[in-house]
């Protein structure tokens, strides 16, 4: 069994792209785009003067407030280009705080699994796992640019 199903199996209902799946796409989402490369990537998270910004690689993406940057950090760690967020604000701290407690988790898993390998396997073996997770949020998609509004009024038939 390799790493990636290990750790997906080992982490259940906790498994980043579980989440997404489960609890992110069935709710009402826009998509939104991030130009990252499609690798594990360094996402920091800035307080500037004009507002929040993630910051992954040599890019900027300003953000409307934390829960939506840290929320949008943990895609951009695993290079997912495009992915869903939450219409509802009042729900994205939540699942920011869910799928950043599943990062460090699978991250926790995967250093325990990997401790007796060497640093280029452990490189690899990691690499293979972020891969398998884009992969999995890639196959659910990002949804539409907007959410679908149901415009249907009651109107009196005279």
């Amino acid at each position: 069994m390799d790493i990636a199903a290990e750790i997906r199996e080992s982490l259940g209902e906790q498994w980043i792209p579980h989440i997404y799946r489960a609890k992110i796409r069935t709710q009402r989402t826009r998509s939104y785009h991030i130009n990252v490369p499609q690798q594990e990537n360094r996402a920091e998270i800035f307080h500037t003067l004009l507002g929040i910004e993630l910051k992954v690689g040599n890019y900027r993406f300003s953000c409307p407030d934390l829960s939506t940057a840290r929320y949008l950090q943990v895609f951009a760690r695993i290079g997912c280009q495009a992915v869903a967020i939450p219409y509802d604000i009042t729900k994205i701290s939540t699942l920011a705080d869910e799928i950043e407690v599943s990062w460090h988790k699978t991250i926790l898993l995967f250093e325990e699994k990997s401790q007796d390998k060497t640093a280029s396997a452990r490189g690899r073996l990691r690499s293979i796992l972020i891969r398998e997770m884009r992969h999995e949020i890639d196959e659910t998609g990002a949804g539409s640019l907007m959410p679908e509004f149901r415009q249907s009024t009651k109107q009196r038939e005279n």
